[in-house]
C-alpha cells in the first residue's frame, strides 16, 4: 500500500481548540480517527514537527498522544526512525484475528443470554442495513461504518464493559485488514449471509450455534485478509 511521508498531503486537520476536553485527549482522538478513517495509512511516518504545526499543540502533548496510541497498537515506534502508523505483519495479524474470533464468540454468547427481544430485532435490522449500504456504494469506509453499527448493537446487548473495551481495541488494530477483507470481490455479500445466519441463531437463543457461526465469520474474514497480506509481503520481499 503506497504511503506518503507528508502529513499535509494526506491529512488536513484544524488546530486543536481550547474546549472542555484536555488537549491531550483531543489530539489522541484526532489522530486515532485519522488512522481509523485511513487518512493516515499503515506505514506512514508521524513526524513530531509536522504534527505540532498541524495541530497547534506542544511537543509534550504530541508525545503523550503518540505514547497512548502506541499502547493501543495503532502506532509503532521504531528506534532511529520514530513513530509510524502500525502496519500489522502476517504473524501479528493471524494472532489478532484468532483473539477477535474468541472475543466475538463470547460477546455473542452474552448477547444471547442478556439481550431483549427488541435488541435482537435491532441486530437483525443492522445486518439488513449493511446489505443496503453495500448495494448502494463501494466505499469501504461506509460499509465498515455500517458493520460497526452492527457491533454497537451487539456489544450493547451483551452488557459487558470489559468485553466492549477488549473488542474495540482489537477491532481498531485490525481496521486496515477489515477494509482489505471487505474490498475483496464477493466478500461483502458473503459477510451479509454469514451475519444473517448468526442473528438467526441468536433469535433462536441457540448459544452454541450462534457462537460457532460468529467464530466462523471472523475466520472467513481472516482468511481473506491474510491471503492479501501474504501477497503484499511476498511482493515486498
Amino acid at each position: 500500500m503506497a504511503t506518503t511521508n507528508s502529513l499535509a498531503e494526506s491529512w488536513t486537520a484544524a488546530p486543536v481548540g481550547r474546549v472542555a476536553a484536555p488537549l491531550r485527549e483531543q489530539v489522541i482522538t484526532a489522530l486515532r480517527q485519522a488512522i481509523l478513517d485511513f487518512q493516515l495509512k499503515p506505514g506512514q511516518r508521524l513526524v513530531e514537527r509536522e504534527l505540532i504545526e498541524q495541530l497547534g499543540v506542544s511537543r509534550t502533548t504530541i508525545r503523550e498522544a503518540l505514547r497512548e496510541l502506541t499502547s493501543e497498537g495503532l502506532v509503532t515506534v521504531i528506534p532511529q526512525r520514530g513513530a509510524m502508523v502500525t502496519a500489522p505483519n502476517l504473524e501479528d495479524a493471524a494472532d489478532l484475528y484468532e483473539v477477535r474470533a474468541s472475543l466475538e464468540s463470547l460477546v455473542v454468547q452474552r448477547f444471547v443470554e442478556r439481550a431483549t427481544e427488541g435488541e435482537v430485532t435491532s441486530l437483525k435490522e443492522s445486518v439488513e442495513d449493511i446489505a443496503k449500504v453495500a448495494s448502494e456504494t463501494d466505499d469501504i469506509r461506509e460499509i465498515l461504518a455500517a458493520k460497526d453499527r452492527f457491533y454497537s448493537v451487539l456489544i450493547a446487548g451483551a452488557r459487558s464493559s470489559a468485553l466492549q473495551q477488549l473488542l474495540e481495541g482489537i477491532q481498531a488494530r485490525v481496521q486496515v485488514l477489515r477494509a482489505t477483507s471487505l474490498s475483496e470481490e464477493g466478500r461483502t455479500p458473503q459477510v451479509v449471509r454469514e451475519l444473517r445466519a448468526v442473528v438467526t441463531a441468536i433469535g433462536e437463543r441457540d448459544v452454541e450455534k450462534a457462537s460457532r457461526l460468529c467464530a466462523e465469520h471472523v475466520r472467513a474474514a481472516a482468511s481473506t485478509a491474510l491471503t492479501s497480506l501474504r501477497h503484499v509481503e511476498g511482493e515486498s520481499a
